[in-house]
């Protein structure tokens, strides 16, 4: 494709911005798909922006699993036993990505941020110490079973799912922000591995911009860990109230304009 300079900068701003944002608390797909849709113009397939999108995010979430993991420790079998499903969901979804109309998500999702932030806001002590629910095998089947789902919804829309896999190993699981925003990350990377590889084999991801993107996404994931780490879990509660805040706005917004 042949974009502008302004269009090039727009884009590369959008996504380290994105990579920044992602790394600390979720959301960066708030601010990187939307900027893709205006930056690709209406003659792009809706697949195709999709598709190319989880480019950037995987290069900028693989940036961000590798420096929270040789920053903190976090359970590896319980984030792996919550990711394998998460890939395979997210992978399915992304097949039915051009069968099921992504408007019937937006009032769902809007309805269910909504809580999440209110419950988040509500609970002035949730995520700021590790206090595990639930004994292993319970919480292994927890993660995997949420894992699936929101990977398949991952993988045919997006908007929201850290906050959703964050908010599961918060409130439901008892991990702290701090970690389970690691595992989080690692969690992403599956089901944005598995939504690329997907849009690939249906030849909708454009590999040129979604590199460009991807470096730019890198750099900023690479400077929100280190704001994240350095910050702890109050920090990391606050943006996530404040990136659910401006989803649900964002979503709000695309239902009664369209």
């Amino acid at each position: 494709m042949d974009l502008s300079f302004e269009i090039i900068i727009f884009l590369l701003f959008a996504s380290g911005f994105a990579g920044f944002v992602d790394a600390i608390s979720g959301g960066g797909g708030l601010i990187q798909l939307p900027a893709m849709m205006v930056g690709l113009g209406n003659s792009t397939s809706p697949a195709t922006v999709l598709g190319t999108n989880k480019l950037p995010s995987f290069i900028g979430t693989s940036s961000a699993v590798i420096n929270y993991l040789s920053r903190i420790r976090i359970d590896l079998r319980f984030t792996f036993a919550m990711a394998i499903p998460a890939f395979i969901g997210s992978f399915t979804g992304a097949q039915f990505a051009n069968l099921i109309p992504r408007d019937l998500f937006r009032p769902i999702i809007v309805v269910m941020l909504t809580a999440v932030a209110i419950y988040t806001f509500t609970k002035k002590e949730l995520g700021l110490v590790k206090a595990h629910r639930h004994s292993d095998g319970r919480r292994y089947a927890i993660g995997a079973s949420a894992g699936l789902v929101i990977g398949f919804y991952d993988g045919i829309f997006g908007p929201g799912t850290g906050s959703f896999i964050a908010l599961i190993l918060v409130a439901v699981i008892g991990f702290a922000f701090l970690e389970a925003t690691a595992i989080t990350k690692v969690v992403n990377w599956g089901t944005n591995l598995a939504a690329l590889i997907s849009f690939q084999l249906s030849s909708n991801v454009i590999w040129a911009i979604g590199l460009m993107m991807g470096v730019a996404n890198l750099i900023g994931a690479l400077f929100g860990v280190r704001v994240a780490v350095k910050g702890g879990s109050e920090l990391i509660r606050k943006a996530f109230i404040a990136v659910t805040v401006i989803l649900i706005v964002r979503l709000g917004i695309d239902i009664f304009t369209e």
